[in-house]
């Protein structure tokens, strides 16, 4: 006759089953990560929306220069005729990234009516609903999101959370604007902070 199992085997078994579906589910977070990060869905839309990165005395730095650079190629393409530039005021600056963003992308020939300005925001969520409180006021319901690969999944989860249509559309970052690890921190980051934001804004 076969000896029942002692309770400590029992629950070994139950906390190795557990963690094995933990892992399990965490790959298959980075793999959704990986798959948003590679795709790029920009098509017509109200506008688009560039999130915000840090700024540096009045210039964007690499990464937001990036972000911008890349809205601007689908601005010229006529995807949408409207930018919403977003992101606060970082701790011992004086303007805001979203200002910052402005002075940037007028002087790559967009005019002042098409730009939209979110300013508030210390965070891609609180940004990215605020972008989306200025949009539903104007009756516009879809948009690009422009950001960093990694970003993607994670705003179109929350853009979808806060009521529109976000066609994700990955910025690359500029040579050398960071640095191999920190990539890969962002990656394991957003695999935690992705299915985080169905639940929390995050």
């Amino acid at each position: 006759m076969k000896r029942p199992e002692r309770p400590f085997y029992l629950r070994r078994r139950v906390i190795l089953t557990a963690a094995a579906a933990i892992v399990a589910l965490w790959l298959v977070s980075i793999g959704a990560v990986l798959k948003w990060a590679l795709e790029d869905d920009a098509r017509k839309a109200d506008a688009i929306v560039v999130m915000g990165a840090a700024q540096y005395q009045g210039k964007p730095s690499p990464v937001l220069r990036a972000r911008l650079d890349h809205a601007l190629a689908l601005w010229q393409r006529g995807l949408a005729p409207r930018l919403l530039l977003t992101g606060g005021i970082g701790e011992g600056d004086s303007a805001s990234e979203a200002a910052v963003s402005r002075v940037y992308v007028m002087s790559h020939g967009v005019p002042d009516t098409a730009i939209l300005l979110e300013n508030e925001g210390r965070t891609s969520a609180q940004s990215l609903r605020s972008a989306i409180d200025l949009l539903h006021a104007r009756g516009l319901v879809t948009a690009v999101v422009v950001s960093d690969p990694f970003h993607m999944l994670r705003l179109e989860v929350l853009g979808r959370r806060y009521g529109i249509d976000p066609y994700t559309s990955p910025a690359l970052p500029a040579p050398g604007a960071q640095h191999l690890l920190r990539r890969v921190g962002n990656l394991l980051a957003e695999s935690i902070k992705a299915p985080l934001a169905l639940l929390v804004d995050w």
